[in-house]
């Protein structure tokens, strides 16, 4: 059974385990922030179940497209969410985070870096960053170094990631000497990644996310989106480092 097969089955699996399960596709990112909002969603309301799917946005989108029964889509870019959007609910599309590009060095890393122009120094012979075919880090990450003139003698020195928190354990465990990541998954790792420059972005990087139009639990979906959207959850958010939409 190839992963993706094995993935939709999980998630009609999921699906079908109680009428109150609410299942969210989210981008790799939202990992830990959407845990935490999980577990509060679940304590405010006894009974329901919050089921997490993550992976890179378009793949995510592919999950939908394929049928898989998901109730709530949240993406790291709006390119992803513009191709779900025949699958989503009228009305139900709403920013509501926001994030930064950083470059990220392993924590021991005794490199220099100054300018983005320092990502083609001699010590550095691999980079990272999610694949801009599928992954929104790696678009964000492409286009602001197409923008710095870097793109074309850099993509060599690119390892691509099949998400963004797989580029960020190629970053912690020192197989490559830097990468294009969020702010916020650099803090996830703090121990082992650490931020080292700031990288302009030519669109601002805002999260979107949406009911499904086939949902298979419509009012806990609206429900669980609502609650990312309240006070509560956006607290959540902002303590994993994301900003306002």
């Amino acid at each position: 059974m190839g992963r993706m097969s094995a993935l939709l089955l999980s998630l009609c699996t999921a699906g079908h385990a109680a009428a109150a399960d609410i299942t969210v596709s989210a981008a790799a990112s939202l990992n830990n922030a959407f845990r935490e909002a999980a577990a509060a969603y679940e304590a405010a309301h006894p009974g329901h179940k919050v089921r997490l799917n993550f992976g890179a946005s378009d793949a995510l989108v592919a999950q939908i497209a394929k049928g898989a029964p998901v109730d709530v889509f949240a993406s790291a870019d709006q390119e992803a969410m513009d191709k779900a959007q025949p699958h989503v609910a009228q009305g139900t599309r709403r920013d509501f985070a926001s994030n930064r590009l950083v470059v990220a060095a392993p924590a021991a890393s005794k490199l220099q870096w100054r300018t983005l122009a320092d990502l083609g120094q001699p010590g550095v012979q691999r980079l990272t960053t999610g694949n801009p075919a599928s992954v929104p880090a790696g678009r964000y990450a492409r286009s602001a170094l197409e923008k710095a003139g870097q793109w074309q003698a850099l993509e060599p020195k690119f390892v691509f990631a099949t998400n963004v928190r797989q580029a960020l354990d190629y970053i912690a465990r020192g197989e490559v000497e830097a990468g294009l990541v969020y702010q916020t998954d650099v803090a996830s790792q703090a121990d082992k990644v650490r931020a080292v420059l700031a990288v302009p972005t030519t669109a601002p990087i805002s999260y979107p996310l949406a009911v499904l139009k086939d949902a298979p639990n419509a009012a806990g979906a609206r429900g669980f989106a609502d609650f990312i959207m309240s006070p509560g959850g956006q607290a959540i958010l902002a303590r994993h480092g994301f900003g306002k939409p």
